[in-house]
Protein backbone atom coordinates (compact mmCIF):
# COMPACT_ATOMS: atom_id res chain seq x y z
CA UNK A 1 0.00 0.00 0.00
CA UNK A 2 2.87 2.30 0.91
CA UNK A 3 4.21 1.45 -2.71
CA UNK A 4 1.22 2.77 -4.20
CA UNK A 5 1.20 6.34 -2.69
CA UNK A 6 4.97 6.70 -3.73
CA UNK A 7 3.91 6.22 -7.31
CA UNK A 8 1.23 8.02 -6.77
CA UNK A 9 3.08 10.79 -5.93
CA UNK A 10 6.10 10.15 -8.49
CA UNK A 11 3.49 10.24 -11.40
CA UNK A 12 1.38 13.10 -10.28
CA UNK A 13 4.78 15.27 -9.97
CA UNK A 14 5.81 14.32 -13.33
CA UNK A 15 2.63 15.12 -14.46
CA UNK A 16 3.12 18.65 -13.09
CA UNK A 17 5.99 19.62 -14.86
CA UNK A 18 5.00 19.19 -18.12
CA UNK A 19 1.51 21.04 -17.76
CA UNK A 20 1.89 24.24 -19.68
CA UNK A 21 -1.06 26.07 -19.70
CA UNK A 22 -3.79 26.95 -17.51
CA UNK A 23 -6.36 24.70 -18.96
CA UNK A 24 -4.29 21.61 -18.89
CA UNK A 25 -3.51 22.48 -15.18
CA UNK A 26 -7.41 22.68 -14.19
CA UNK A 27 -7.33 19.15 -15.94
CA UNK A 28 -4.20 17.91 -13.37
CA UNK A 29 -5.85 19.42 -10.91
CA UNK A 30 -9.04 17.17 -10.86
CA UNK A 31 -7.27 14.16 -11.73
CA UNK A 32 -5.78 14.23 -8.64
CA UNK A 33 -6.67 16.97 -5.90
CA UNK A 34 -10.57 16.74 -6.94
CA UNK A 35 -12.76 15.93 -4.06
CA UNK A 36 -14.92 13.89 -6.22
CA UNK A 37 -12.93 10.76 -8.05
CA UNK A 38 -9.44 12.48 -7.23
CA UNK A 39 -6.73 9.82 -7.24
CA UNK A 40 -5.32 11.23 -3.45
CA UNK A 41 -8.77 11.37 -2.17
CA UNK A 42 -9.39 7.54 -3.54
CA UNK A 43 -5.89 6.65 -2.22
CA UNK A 44 -7.42 8.00 1.18
CA UNK A 45 -10.80 5.52 0.99
CA UNK A 46 -8.62 2.80 1.02
CA UNK A 47 -7.75 3.40 4.85
CA UNK A 48 -10.87 1.95 6.09
CA UNK A 49 -10.01 -1.66 4.25
CA UNK A 50 -6.49 -1.84 6.05
CA UNK A 51 -5.92 -3.68 8.94
CA UNK A 52 -6.52 -1.34 12.73
CA UNK A 53 -3.10 -1.11 13.45
CA UNK A 54 -1.54 -0.01 9.86
CA UNK A 55 -3.83 2.80 9.43
CA UNK A 56 -2.01 5.48 11.85
CA UNK A 57 1.16 4.95 9.24
CA UNK A 58 -0.84 4.97 6.39
CA UNK A 59 -2.78 7.90 7.05
CA UNK A 60 0.16 9.77 8.36
CA UNK A 61 1.88 9.11 5.00
CA UNK A 62 -1.16 9.52 2.77
CA UNK A 63 -1.24 13.18 4.72
CA UNK A 64 2.27 13.79 3.83
CA UNK A 65 2.11 12.94 0.07
CA UNK A 66 -0.79 15.12 -0.05
CA UNK A 67 0.85 18.23 1.49
CA UNK A 68 3.68 17.86 -1.30
CA UNK A 69 1.38 17.53 -4.67
CA UNK A 70 -0.85 20.16 -2.87
CA UNK A 71 2.58 22.49 -2.62
CA UNK A 72 4.21 21.39 -6.27
CA UNK A 73 0.64 22.15 -7.70
CA UNK A 74 0.20 25.78 -5.88
CA UNK A 75 4.14 26.94 -7.04
CA UNK A 76 3.20 25.23 -10.94
CA UNK A 77 -0.08 27.66 -10.80
CA UNK A 78 1.87 30.50 -9.46
CA UNK A 79 4.77 30.05 -12.32
CA UNK A 80 2.03 29.51 -14.86
CA UNK A 81 0.22 33.28 -13.62
CA UNK A 82 3.84 34.52 -13.84
CA UNK A 83 4.41 33.63 -17.19
CA UNK A 84 1.65 34.78 -18.63
CA UNK A 85 1.38 37.86 -17.38
CA UNK A 86 5.25 38.09 -18.81
CA UNK A 87 4.27 37.22 -22.23
CA UNK A 88 1.57 39.78 -21.72
CA UNK A 89 3.83 42.59 -20.95
CA UNK A 90 6.24 41.78 -23.46
CA UNK A 91 4.57 40.67 -26.55
CA UNK A 92 2.02 43.95 -26.88
CA UNK A 93 4.28 46.66 -27.66
CA UNK A 94 3.39 50.48 -27.62
CA UNK A 95 3.96 52.35 -30.56
CA UNK A 96 4.45 55.89 -28.83
CA UNK A 97 4.12 58.00 -32.35
CA UNK A 98 0.18 57.06 -32.72
CA UNK A 99 -1.91 59.94 -31.58
CA UNK A 100 -4.22 59.50 -28.35
CA UNK A 101 -7.25 58.63 -28.01
CA UNK A 102 -9.67 61.59 -27.75
CA UNK A 103 -11.31 61.69 -24.28
CA UNK A 104 -14.68 61.36 -24.15
CA UNK A 105 -16.90 64.69 -23.38
CA UNK A 106 -19.75 65.06 -21.29
CA UNK A 107 -22.70 67.24 -22.69
CA UNK A 108 -25.77 68.76 -20.95
CA UNK A 109 -28.78 66.36 -19.82
CA UNK A 110 -31.59 66.17 -22.27
CA UNK A 111 -33.56 67.77 -19.34
CA UNK A 112 -31.59 70.48 -19.03
CA UNK A 113 -31.63 70.66 -22.84
CA UNK A 114 -35.57 71.12 -22.40
CA UNK A 115 -35.37 74.06 -19.93
CA UNK A 116 -32.71 75.92 -22.06
CA UNK A 117 -35.06 75.67 -24.94
CA UNK A 118 -38.21 76.23 -23.07
CA UNK A 119 -36.43 79.38 -21.67
CA UNK A 120 -35.27 80.59 -25.11
CA UNK A 121 -39.51 80.46 -26.23
CA UNK A 122 -40.50 82.25 -23.01
CA UNK A 123 -37.70 84.78 -23.61
CA UNK A 124 -39.13 85.27 -27.19
CA UNK A 125 -42.95 86.05 -26.06
CA UNK A 126 -41.36 88.72 -23.13
CA UNK A 127 -40.90 86.26 -19.97
CA UNK A 128 -38.25 86.56 -17.81
CA UNK A 129 -37.13 83.96 -15.49
CA UNK A 130 -37.11 84.09 -11.99
CA UNK A 131 -35.48 80.99 -9.27
CA UNK A 132 -37.68 79.72 -6.06
CA UNK A 133 -36.48 77.63 -3.18
CA UNK A 134 -37.52 73.67 -3.50
CA UNK A 135 -37.87 73.88 0.38
CA UNK A 136 -41.06 75.73 1.22
CA UNK A 137 -43.38 76.63 4.07
CA UNK A 138 -47.05 75.07 3.80
CA UNK A 139 -48.07 78.76 3.49
CA UNK A 140 -46.55 79.14 0.71
CA UNK A 141 -47.09 75.71 -0.93
CA UNK A 142 -50.74 75.94 0.23
CA UNK A 143 -51.87 78.53 2.53
CA UNK A 144 -51.50 81.12 0.37
CA UNK A 145 -52.56 79.73 -2.61
CA UNK A 146 -55.91 80.07 -1.38
CA UNK A 147 -55.58 75.94 -0.20
CA UNK A 148 -56.34 76.67 3.59
CA UNK A 149 -55.62 73.87 5.86
CA UNK A 150 -57.92 71.01 5.67
CA UNK A 151 -58.92 71.99 2.23
CA UNK A 152 -59.87 69.24 0.32
CA UNK A 153 -57.66 70.05 -2.65
CA UNK A 154 -54.65 69.31 -0.63
CA UNK A 155 -55.38 65.72 -1.57
CA UNK A 156 -54.54 66.65 -5.30
CA UNK A 157 -50.87 66.63 -4.21
CA UNK A 158 -48.64 63.91 -1.83
CA UNK A 159 -46.84 65.64 0.07
CA UNK A 160 -43.07 64.98 1.05
CA UNK A 161 -42.95 67.00 4.70
CA UNK A 162 -39.53 67.67 6.21
CA UNK A 163 -40.60 68.92 9.47
CA UNK A 164 -43.68 70.72 11.58
CA UNK A 165 -42.38 73.05 14.34
CA UNK A 166 -44.40 73.01 17.25
CA UNK A 167 -45.97 76.77 17.20
CA UNK A 168 -49.27 78.44 17.30
CA UNK A 169 -49.59 78.85 13.97
CA UNK A 170 -48.37 75.21 12.39
CA UNK A 171 -48.98 76.36 8.52
CA UNK A 172 -46.55 79.19 9.22
CA UNK A 173 -43.48 76.34 10.20
CA UNK A 174 -44.10 73.42 8.58
CA UNK A 175 -41.66 72.64 5.65
CA UNK A 176 -41.86 70.45 2.73
CA UNK A 177 -40.66 69.89 -0.47
CA UNK A 178 -42.71 71.73 -3.18
CA UNK A 179 -45.17 69.69 -4.37
CA UNK A 180 -45.39 72.21 -7.63
CA UNK A 181 -43.77 75.84 -8.73
CA UNK A 182 -46.97 77.28 -7.85
CA UNK A 183 -45.27 79.24 -4.84
CA UNK A 184 -43.00 80.96 -6.69
CA UNK A 185 -46.30 83.30 -8.19
CA UNK A 186 -46.55 84.94 -3.92
CA UNK A 187 -42.40 85.16 -4.22
CA UNK A 188 -42.28 87.24 -6.85
CA UNK A 189 -45.44 88.75 -6.80
CA UNK A 190 -44.74 89.65 -3.26
CA UNK A 191 -41.05 91.31 -4.45
CA UNK A 192 -42.15 92.84 -7.84
CA UNK A 193 -45.55 94.52 -6.70
CA UNK A 194 -46.78 97.17 -8.10
CA UNK A 195 -45.27 96.55 -11.11
CA UNK A 196 -46.34 94.20 -13.61
CA UNK A 197 -44.79 90.80 -14.04
CA UNK A 198 -44.08 88.11 -16.78
CA UNK A 199 -41.86 85.30 -15.35
CA UNK A 200 -41.14 81.74 -16.00
CA UNK A 201 -40.30 79.91 -12.54
CA UNK A 202 -38.26 76.37 -13.74
CA UNK A 203 -37.93 74.56 -11.02
CA UNK A 204 -37.80 70.10 -9.71
CA UNK A 205 -40.90 69.31 -7.86
CA UNK A 206 -41.57 66.28 -5.42
CA UNK A 207 -44.57 64.22 -4.91
CA UNK A 208 -45.26 61.24 -3.14
CA UNK A 209 -46.71 59.17 -6.33
CA UNK A 210 -46.23 55.84 -8.46
CA UNK A 211 -43.78 55.91 -10.88
CA UNK A 212 -45.19 54.83 -14.23
CA UNK A 213 -43.97 54.80 -17.52
CA UNK A 214 -45.60 58.63 -17.75
CA UNK A 215 -44.97 59.75 -13.34
CA UNK A 216 -42.05 60.15 -11.71
CA UNK A 217 -41.91 61.13 -8.23
CA UNK A 218 -39.40 64.41 -8.87
CA UNK A 219 -39.79 66.04 -11.84
CA UNK A 220 -39.00 69.38 -13.38
CA UNK A 221 -41.92 71.83 -14.20
CA UNK A 222 -42.37 75.50 -15.35
CA UNK A 223 -44.71 77.61 -13.94
CA UNK A 224 -45.49 81.07 -15.83
CA UNK A 225 -46.86 84.04 -14.86
CA UNK A 226 -48.13 87.29 -16.18
CA UNK A 227 -50.10 90.01 -13.89
CA UNK A 228 -50.74 93.37 -14.93
CA UNK A 229 -54.06 95.55 -15.99
CA UNK A 230 -56.58 93.89 -18.81
CA UNK A 231 -55.21 90.62 -19.30
CA UNK A 232 -57.81 88.07 -20.40
CA UNK A 233 -58.05 84.56 -20.87
CA UNK A 234 -57.46 84.91 -24.52
CA UNK A 235 -54.42 86.19 -23.72
CA UNK A 236 -53.64 82.67 -21.50
CA UNK A 237 -54.73 80.56 -24.66
CA UNK A 238 -52.33 82.64 -27.01
CA UNK A 239 -49.57 82.23 -25.24
CA UNK A 240 -50.28 78.31 -25.32
CA UNK A 241 -50.65 78.18 -28.52
CA UNK A 242 -47.50 79.53 -29.41
CA UNK A 243 -45.81 77.93 -26.97
CA UNK A 244 -46.79 74.73 -28.98
CA UNK A 245 -46.16 76.28 -32.03
CA UNK A 246 -42.98 77.07 -31.54
CA UNK A 247 -41.88 73.96 -29.56
CA UNK A 248 -43.54 71.59 -32.01
CA UNK A 249 -42.97 73.69 -35.37
CA UNK A 250 -46.42 73.92 -36.47
CA UNK A 251 -46.98 70.34 -36.18
CA UNK A 252 -48.74 69.83 -32.27
CA UNK A 253 -51.98 70.19 -31.95
CA UNK A 254 -53.32 71.80 -29.14
CA UNK A 255 -56.71 71.79 -27.08
CA UNK A 256 -57.55 73.28 -23.74
CA UNK A 257 -60.82 72.36 -21.81
CA UNK A 258 -62.08 72.76 -18.51
CA UNK A 259 -60.37 72.01 -15.33
CA UNK A 260 -60.10 72.96 -11.35
CA UNK A 261 -57.29 74.57 -9.32
CA UNK A 262 -57.43 76.49 -6.66
CA UNK A 263 -55.38 79.38 -7.72
CA UNK A 264 -57.05 80.37 -10.75
CA UNK A 265 -60.24 80.77 -11.61
CA UNK A 266 -61.36 80.08 -14.71
CA UNK A 267 -58.95 76.76 -14.51
CA UNK A 268 -57.97 74.56 -17.91
CA UNK A 269 -55.74 72.71 -18.75
CA UNK A 270 -53.77 72.36 -22.61
CA UNK A 271 -53.39 69.29 -24.55
CA UNK A 272 -50.90 68.14 -26.66
CA UNK A 273 -52.06 65.65 -29.41
CA UNK A 274 -49.68 62.57 -28.66
CA UNK A 275 -47.10 62.44 -31.57
CA UNK A 276 -45.66 58.92 -30.44
CA UNK A 277 -49.00 57.19 -31.58
CA UNK A 278 -50.45 60.50 -33.71
CA UNK A 279 -53.94 60.39 -32.01
CA UNK A 280 -54.67 56.93 -31.94
CA UNK A 281 -54.33 56.15 -28.37
CA UNK A 282 -50.75 54.64 -26.75
CA UNK A 283 -49.88 53.77 -22.70
CA UNK A 284 -47.89 57.12 -22.62
CA UNK A 285 -51.66 59.30 -23.71
CA UNK A 286 -53.69 56.56 -21.29
CA UNK A 287 -54.89 55.88 -25.18
CA UNK A 288 -56.82 59.01 -25.26
CA UNK A 289 -54.54 59.95 -28.09
CA UNK A 290 -53.62 63.61 -26.02
CA UNK A 291 -51.41 64.58 -23.52
CA UNK A 292 -51.81 67.08 -20.66
CA UNK A 293 -49.60 69.58 -21.01
CA UNK A 294 -50.49 72.41 -18.76
CA UNK A 295 -52.87 73.40 -16.02
CA UNK A 296 -53.69 77.13 -16.69
CA UNK A 297 -56.14 79.68 -15.45
CA UNK A 298 -56.67 83.43 -14.22
CA UNK A 299 -54.81 83.81 -10.72
CA UNK A 300 -57.36 83.70 -8.59
CA UNK A 301 -58.37 87.28 -6.84
CA UNK A 302 -57.76 85.85 -2.86
CA UNK A 303 -53.96 84.92 -4.34
CA UNK A 304 -53.22 88.30 -6.30
CA UNK A 305 -54.40 89.85 -3.42
CA UNK A 306 -51.94 87.52 -0.95
CA UNK A 307 -49.43 88.78 -3.70
CA UNK A 308 -50.17 92.36 -2.95
CA UNK A 309 -51.89 93.52 -5.97
CA UNK A 310 -55.36 95.05 -6.05
CA UNK A 311 -57.87 92.17 -7.64
CA UNK A 312 -59.81 95.09 -8.85
CA UNK A 313 -57.14 96.68 -10.80
CA UNK A 314 -54.76 94.03 -11.67
CA UNK A 315 -55.28 90.84 -13.37
CA UNK A 316 -53.34 88.06 -14.71
CA UNK A 317 -52.84 84.20 -16.23
CA UNK A 318 -50.58 81.67 -14.61
CA UNK A 319 -49.88 77.94 -16.09
CA UNK A 320 -48.18 75.21 -15.37
CA UNK A 321 -46.30 72.28 -17.40
CA UNK A 322 -43.95 69.22 -16.80
CA UNK A 323 -40.89 69.46 -18.67
CA UNK A 324 -40.14 65.97 -19.32
CA UNK A 325 -43.71 65.52 -20.88
CA UNK A 326 -43.46 68.29 -23.59
CA UNK A 327 -39.54 66.52 -24.85
CA UNK A 328 -41.02 63.16 -24.43
CA UNK A 329 -43.50 64.38 -27.43
CA UNK A 330 -40.75 65.87 -29.38
CA UNK A 331 -38.05 62.91 -29.39
CA UNK A 332 -40.75 60.32 -29.14
CA UNK A 333 -39.89 58.79 -26.02
CA UNK A 334 -42.02 56.29 -24.59
CA UNK A 335 -40.90 56.19 -21.23
CA UNK A 336 -40.22 59.10 -18.48
CA UNK A 337 -38.16 56.72 -16.27
CA UNK A 338 -35.36 56.90 -19.12
CA UNK A 339 -34.48 60.67 -17.85
CA UNK A 340 -33.69 59.80 -14.30
CA UNK A 341 -31.87 56.04 -15.10
CA UNK A 342 -28.60 57.15 -15.69
CA UNK A 343 -28.62 54.80 -18.90
CA UNK A 344 -25.80 56.41 -20.97
CA UNK A 345 -27.17 54.35 -23.93
CA UNK A 346 -30.01 56.52 -24.00
CA UNK A 347 -29.02 60.16 -22.52
CA UNK A 348 -25.59 59.56 -25.12
CA UNK A 349 -28.24 60.19 -27.64
CA UNK A 350 -28.98 63.80 -26.93
CA UNK A 351 -25.53 65.00 -27.16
Amino acid sequence: MYENLIKLQTDALAELTAVADAEALEAWRVRYLSRKGGALGEAVKTLSTLPREERPAYGQAANEVKAVVEAAFAARQEALRAAALEAELTGSAIDVTLPGRAPSLGHLHITTQALRQLYAIFAEMGFQVYDAPDVETDDYNFGLLNIPPYHPARDMWDTFWVSQDATPDPGQRALLLRTHTSPGQIRVMRERCPEPIRVVLPGKCYRYEQISVRSEHQFYQMEGLAVGKNIRLTDLIGTLHEFAHKLYGGTGKLRVRGSYFPFTEPSIEADVECVLCRGKGCAVCKYTGWLEVAGAGMVHPVVLRNGGYDPDVYSGFAFGFGVERPSMLKYSIHDIRYYYGNDLRFLGQFG
